[in-house]
């Protein structure tokens, strides 16, 4: 069987065991995208664009399914109080009602499908559905090139930025970096998840700067795949060699650069906590 047939196989007997199919979900009178859009606006609420993001929703369809719970008591659509330009959901008291109505028939509905199982083999379909979504996730994240000083790109250099003060022994100071020509940002449900940049630091040289992935990330490829991704920038931008630098505690980024085919060569760079260097002649 090939992926692409295990993936549908999937696919069908899990629709099909779980409702999805049904015209009203769970018996709660909605179809499986108007009770998704209740559970992703939950108590809380949620700006419309991030709803869009998050769910990957054409336009249209979202402002149909919002008029649909708006026209059922269930959603209300208000300017957002962080940003009076855009639109924020949130919950009538009759949608917050089916929202526990909706949690508590999906945790029923779960507990039915494992029930007939033994311990062994639950603990086996969580091993498995785990790494399932891990790397579904880690195949449909969007790869984008975003501006380096914006608030997505500070988002992200910022969680880098983080774990390495907290993993370096003696902490980290990132000082005041040259900028970088181009910063390209992972995300999933509209939360960044990896980062890596590009600068210029030759004619025919590029580096790669500020690569990170999310620790919950690690060990489904999107490592290796945002590190191909930056290599095919810098052949865009007419490079031939990409270099980078890391230091002796990041194992997992080490043994990635190797894989991938960068070899050791001597200091290049002033970097105080870089502590290894690579370089990659790109074919």
């Amino acid at each position: 069987m090939s992926t692409v047939e295990a993936v549908r196989r999937f696919n069908r007997t899990w629709t099909q065991r779980t409702g999805a199919l049904e015209e009203s979900f769970l018996g709660l009178g909605l179809p499986l995208g108007a009770a998704r859009l209740v559970f992703e606006v939950g108590v809380d609420g949620a700006a419309v664009g991030e709803l869009r993001e998050r769910l990957a929703l054409d336009s249209g369809y979202l402002s149909r399914l919002l008029r649909d719970l708006e026209s059922r008591g269930l959603a209300t659509t208000v300017p957002d109080p962080a940003d009076r330009r855009r639109r924020a959901v949130r919950l009538t008291p009759g949608g917050e009602a089916l929202l526990r109505r909706l949690d508590a028939r999906s945790d029923d509905l779960a507990a039915r499908l494992v029930s007939p199982l033994t311990d062994r083999q639950r603990a086996r379909l969580e091993e498995a559905l785990s790494t399932a979504e891990l790397l579904v996730r880690a195949a449909t994240v969007d790869l984008r090139e975003v501006d380096p000083g914006g608030a997505l790109a500070t988002t992200a250099v910022g969680h880098y930025l983080a774990e390495l003060a907290q993993r370096f022994p003696g902490g980290f100071d990132p000082g005041t970096p040259p900028p970088l020509d181009t910063l390209t940002v992972a995300t999933s449900d509209g939360v960044p998840v990896a980062c890596g940049g590009v600068q210029s630091i030759g004619p025919d040289v590029d580096e790669v700067k500020r690569m990170w992935v999310d620790p919950t990330w690690r060990g489904a490829g999107l490592g290796s795949r945002l590190l191909r991704h930056l290599e095919d920038v810098v052949r865009g931008r007419g490079r031939g060699v990409v270099r980078l630098d890391t230091n002796g505690t990041l194992e997992e980024a080490i043994a990635m650069y190797e894989r991938a085919g960068y070899r050791r060569i001597e200091r290049y760079n002033d970097n105080p906590y870089a502590e290894l260097f690579f370089e990659k002649t790109l074919s």
